[in-house]
């Protein structure tokens, strides 16, 4: 395949370990992919040797570490090919980076009768900050269904808006069906109608290569330890006229310009957005982290995992009795599944015992679940470190369990 994951490996030590006295197979990139040596000698740098607050002191110490999480910023900037500095603000994850934005815009933009739009394939995240604002302003939450095969039916969006339309938030990539969505053309029907977009791009950040400017998207979100960096560090990326229009999610500290009890001011994109002290440790870590992948080369990384994907997918089915949930010719490094009639905690749990990381359960996606009509998914996930190797280990502890049944 021409991608040397042999040395890469090497970068992860942790992959270098026994489970249960087998070699580990960590197959759960989906939920938390591993940090690269890089990134851990980086925050162990700051952490041991340049730690200071940001922002606030004159010393060495505050300057240098200032300067490393504005530079974070810099690499976040140019990693989506956004227009400006500014429009990056540092959240806590993907997560609170949803909630900002249904707090912020829809208390601002939102009123009673107005309507959202989001995916039946959404992951929690993308939909309950929504019905949250939809319960506050008495507004409505409209979906988008998909198909069984895994594929959004974004032909209906055009029905679904309305001049009561006031968002649509849209997943670049389904958490678990591996889906790529076709953003680029959501984006361009809805701003026909006026409508902002935010896309949820926790899930695609690792492998495509992401520019916020070609998109036309109006806010893009990720976290940080989903692309190889640390946890508790995300990205909300949104247009500077959304983002001046917007009152401020979190009050204090940063955010602030002057205080007085009569009234306060509010400081300046991007600080408007980052209250109190931020986590500065995982941006300098998160940075550190786009630029290995960035080394690296989004390309490669997206060949050989489509390798892998395909390897697995295929090798699966020839299983027989197995149901994998999405295969739509565009998706990602994910397979949701069923195999027999094996409950998928079991399944979970035995393959653990065989050395073999997956996830299992509902998989944030409760929607998605209601429309397979089942109550839960296995879900193998893959990463530019994992090997055909690994791959063939998977299939041989899926053949035995089931010889176990």
């Amino acid at each position: 395949m021409g991608f040397n994951y042999q040395n890469i490996r090497k970068d992860f030590p942790i992959l270098d370990q026994q489970v249960n006295l087998r070699p580990w197979t960590y197959l759960d990139n989906a939920a938390t992919s591993q940090r690269p040596i890089q990134v851990i000698e980086k925050i162990r740098e700051f952490s041991v040797l340049t730690n200071a607050n940001i922002h606030r002191g004159t010393h060495t110490h505050a300057i240098r570490t200032t300067e490393a999480y504005e530079n974070a910023r810099e690499i976040v900037k140019d990693f989506l090919h956004a227009k400006e500095r500014e429009e990056v603000i540092f959240t806590h994850g993907t997560t609170e980076s949803i909630n900002l934005v249904a707090w912020s815009f829809c208390e601002k933009f939102l009123s009673e009768g107005d309507e959202i739009i989001v995916t039946e394939m959404e992951h929690h995240a993308n939909i309950v900050p929504w019905q949250m604002a939809c319960e506050r302003h008495h507004a409505t939450l409209k979906v988008i269904p998909f198909s069984d095969n895994g594929e959004l039916k974004s032909e209906l969006l055009t029905a679904l808006i309305s001049d009561r339309t006031r968002i649509i938030a849209v997943t670049h990539v389904s958490n678990t069906l591996g889906t790529v969505n076709p953003v680029k053309e959501i984006i361009r029907v809805a701003h026909s109608h006026n409508v902002p977009v935010l896309i949820d791009g926790a899930q695609s950040v690792p492998h495509i290569s992401i520019d916020v400017q070609d998109l036309d998207c109006d806010f893009f979100v990720f976290s940080g330890h989903k692309i190889y960096g640390p946890t508790g560090i995300g990205v909300l990326y949104g247009k500077r006229a959304w983002l001046e229009a917007m009152p401020p999610f979190l009050g204090g500290g940063e955010m602030i310009e002057r205080v007085t009890f009569e009234k306060t001011t509010y400081n300046e994109l991007p600080y408007k957005f980052e209250a109190g002290t931020p986590h500065y440790v995982g941006a300098i870590g998160l940075g550190t982290a786009i630029q290995y992948i960035l080394n690296l080369g989004l390309d490669h990384i997206a060949s050989y995992e489509h390798h892998l994907l395909t390897e697995a997918s295929e090798k699966m089915k020839a299983l027989g009795n197995l149901q994998i949930f999405g295969e739509t010719p565009s998706k990602t490094g994910v397979i949701s599944f069923q195999l027999d009639q094996i409950h998928p905690f079991d399944l979970g749990t035995l393959l653990d015992q065989l050395g073999i990381a997956v996830r299992t359960g509902r998989l944030c996606a409760d929607p998605v679940m209601d429309h397979y009509h089942v109550t839960a998914m296995t879900r193998a996930s893959f990463a530019f470190y994992n090997t055909s190797e690994e791959i063939d280990r998977f299939i041989e502890a899926l053949k035995r369990i089931r010889s176990m049944f």
